[in-house]
């Protein structure tokens, strides 16, 4: 027969109430912070870093598909706007905010000084029941935390989730909170908030496919109804005006 001392058993309890402990922790961390790199997206993540890494950049679009559309249905309002501003794509198809968060972390902002990025994230998160609106807000707030302290004398643009769906949905919901979560950011002299998603809808908040083909991702007039609302944003917090 075996014998355990009072001590070992006493320890043996902390560890145990220890190990419990974390396991309770880590499940409270949502998967929206936690820092993971989106593995079918890797070549486009390499070619953003060896954009980066030719400096010359004053302003960074961050985001998903619908950011890295400017290369596509939003090339000739992109080459319009910001092409002479030394402009840098930095979207990537299917990202969430953990997916910004890795790259953040592995290439994406190294040995760059923007004066502005223009922050779009979220609405990945959004599908079924993957995340609530309070964890989207956690992961972009968290992707916004990291920015301020690469790049502290860098201006952030924060834009609300993009309206998605033909009509007004829970899910369009949900990502208007998690936008409302990520305007509390907002101090106005380094973070600022703008919800531009009203200009995409028509008056009954309705989409119609001219401006989201697919009713998420947008048209040359997406882009150009994308581009003229946050000019006027873009040229102050550049230092244009």
């Amino acid at each position: 027969m075996t014998f355990r001392s009072p001590f070992r058993a006493l320890v043996s309890c902390a560890l145990l109430a220890a190990v419990a402990a974390g396991s309770a922790v880590a499940k409270d961390v949502p998967t929206t912070v936690k820092a993971v790199p989106h593995v079918r997206q890797m070549a486009r993540h390499e070619k953003i870093n060896e954009r980066v890494k030719q400096g010359d950049i004053d302003l960074v679009f961050i985001g998903d598909s619908i950011t890295q559309g400017w290369e596509g249905n939003g090339k000739d309002v992109w080459k319009k706007y910001y092409d002479k501003r030394n402009a840098a794509n930095l979207g990537i198809g299917g990202d969430r905010t953990q997916h910004v968060l890795w790259r953040l972390e592995n290439g994406n902002i190294d040995g760059i000084s923007p004066k502005l990025a223009v922050l779009m994230i979220g609405t990945n998160n959004s599908n079924g029941n993957d995340n609530t609106a309070e964890e989207i807000g956690a992961g972009i707030t968290a992707i916004v935390e990291k920015l301020r302290k690469e790049l502290p004398e860098m201006k952030i643009l924060i834009l609300a989730i993009f309206p998605r769906g033909e009509k007004p949905s829970p899910q369009r919901e949900k990502n208007a909170k998690a936008s409302e979560i990520a305007s509390k950011l907002a101090d106005d002299e380094m973070v600022y908030y703008l919800d531009i998603g009203p200009n995409f809808l028509e008056e009954d908040k309705t989409l119609t496919r001219e401006v989201m083909p697919d009713l998420l991702h947008l048209s040359p007039k997406g882009y150009e109804i994308w581009a003229e609302s946050i000019e006027p944003h873009v040229a102050k917090l550049m230092g244009e005006q």
